[in-house]
């Protein structure tokens, strides 16, 4: 993709054209870069364009990310899925990263919690299982996130955050202590989808349909250092283990893990 195109517009709206702000300090009015994605599409378009809507190109985006990659999201072939002009975009985006946003933020309007899950443990246990199951659907999210990416900065990535913390207010804790919890939990949830996807791919990699299929491609490695005789633990974990190919039980464990252990950190 392409950086951002001089005479743009967004949303339907040309962007501000003239001369520099007199004000020492004062944002550039005319650079797209000073006003947020976000605000810059709240503001009410001038007329109704049924062709091209933010939501229309990120739909398009998430349809190419989802089966080809993130990779393969390039304005030119937006313009192709969209029918479009290869130009046309820039209307709306300024750049690859507004089009990122914009996926994020389409994935996880998915995430939605009833009205009436409230605790604090229950909310944070639900964001996360949803989250697993968004960045399953779309793994590509992995590619370009991380628990403190700006690619949190988006309005349903915030709303997640503040039923989070409005789950934690109220129980004692400081604004620190609250978002240390949130940001432990994210990063739980970060880490263990990171791993699970690591291992899809490398079946991918592997030619592997199955678990099994992928455990005998890798027999001859895991082959010769078990019987080293130097991981005798991990070997019993071999032997014993009826879980290995329960990720889900293997995720909600160590989730709940995390939050029994902020409970009694805490004590809430």
């Amino acid at each position: 993709m392409t950086g951002k195109k001089p005479g743009a517009a967004k949303n339907g709206q040309p962007l501000p054209s003239g001369p520099a702000p007199d004000t020492p300090g004062t944002p550039d009015a005319s650079d797209p870069a000073a006003v947020s994605l976000w605000e810059r599409l709240d503001r009410p378009a001038p007329a109704p364009r049924a062709t091209l809507t933010p939501q229309k190109i990120a739909a398009a985006a998430v349809r190419i990310a989802d089966t080809d990659g993130i990779d393969a999201v390039t304005m030119r072939r937006l313009a192709t899925e969209l029918s479009v002009a290869p130009m046309a975009a820039y209307r709306y985006v300024s750049g690859k990263a507004d089009v990122l946003d914009l996926m994020t933020d389409a994935v996880y309007a998915d995430l939605t919690l009833p009205d009436d899950v409230e605790n604090w443990r229950d909310v944070m246990r639900a964001n996360a299982l949803r989250s697993r199951e968004i960045v399953l659907r779309h793994p590509w999210l992995i590619q370009i996130s991380s628990p403190q990416s700006l690619r949190a900065l988006t309005p349903h990535r915030m709303a997640m955050a503040e039923r989070g913390l409005a789950s934690l207010d109220g129980l004692g804790l400081d604004v620190d202590a609250m978002m240390a919890v949130l940001g432990t939990v994210n990063s739980y949830v970060h880490g263990a989808v990171s791993a699970e996807c690591a291992h899809y791919s490398l079946m991918r990699e592997q030619g592997a349909a199955s678990n099994d299929d992928l455990r005998l491609a890798l027999a001859p490695q895991m082959r010769y250092l078990i019987g080293t005789g130097r991981y005798p633990t991990y070997h019993r974990y071999l032997l014993e283990a009826t879980r290995k190919d329960d990720p889900q039980w293997r995720f909600e464990t160590g989730l709940d893990s995390v939050l029994d252990g902020i409970a009694a950190r805490l004590g809430i």
